[in-house]
């Protein structure tokens, strides 16, 4: 290999960084844990559910990667708290944090009811918020660390019958901005990346939702320039960018990742 190729390799490693991923059971989440540990990364795998959770964790271990499961409500401070002190007292570091729990409700806000507002939003942002709070000290303390934020194309325009969501996400990603501006002087660089409709079982859910075809529903989500829907890895490889070195200057932005849906 080249001095070229070297320079590459090092600016996209991540060996011996510790990354914690919510929502990293399924979909965004584990797409990303799986690139993250590939890429040399000791990956601490965040959700609400254990089974998933723990099966993912299992699979970047036998396929060479280096992961642990860690079962967490990320809307409970007491929760993220806990967590982020195990996962600091195991590992001594924390340089990457994938902000990427997520639920959505389709109501409109005549319909929505408080708590699905309230799970929607603590889901979504309030959790960034919580996990960021425990996690960027302990960045201060190593100098540095990249926290990516997932927000949503409907965090920059609105969109139908989604009215928590489009608060949520549109919170995320003004929250991103404010976080960049705060601790950037802490070595600390904090980036949003908005996707469009991938195919996650949270966009599959959304028909049902709304009680439409499944199959029409994705069909009318690839109406978009690149004409498909997106896959998880389509915003793993963002998120790469954003936690690797080829982003070190790179901060307080937002990335869209949706086949040119929003143009």
């Amino acid at each position: 290999m080249n001095t070229k190729n070297n320079r590459i390799v090092n600016l996209i490693s991540l060996k011996e960084k510790v990354a914690i991923v919510t929502g990293a059971a399924s979909g965004m989440g584990l797409a990303t844990a799986k690139l993250l540990a590939e890429m040399g990364a000791i990956v601490t795998l965040i959700d609400i559910n254990e089974k998933e959770g723990s099966g993912a964790a299992k699979q970047i271990k036998e396929e060479g990667g280096e992961a642990k499961f860690f079962l967490c409500n990320v809307t409970s401070d007491a929760e993220c708290n806990k967590t982020v002190e195990s996962i600091y007292k195991e590992f001594g570091r924390v340089d990457i944090l994938f902000n990427n729990a997520g639920v959505i409700r389709r109501k409109n806000i005549v319909e929505l009811e408080e708590e699905d507002w309230d799970l929607v939003v603590d889901v979504n942002m309030k959790s960034i918020y919580l996990l960021s709070r425990y996690v960027i000290p302990i960045m201060i303390k190593g100098k540095g660390g990249s926290i990516i934020n997932n927000g949503s194309g409907w965090g920059i325009k609105g969109g139908s019958n989604a009215v928590a969501y489009c608060a949520a996400k549109g919170g995320v990603v003004n929250m991103t901005r404010a976080m960049a501006i705060d601790h950037g002087k802490h070595g600390i660089r904090v980036n949003c990346v908005c996707p469009g409709d991938v195919d996650t079982p949270l966009l599959r859910g959304e028909a049902k939702q709304l009680g439409v075809d499944e199959d029409e529903f994705m069909k009318e989500a690839a109406d978009r320039p690149l004409n498909r829907v997106g896959n998880p890895q389509d915003v793993a490889n963002a998120v790469l960018f954003l936690a690797s070195d080829l982003s070190s200057w790179v901060t307080g932005t937002v990335i869209i990742v949706d086949g040119g849906g929003l143009a």
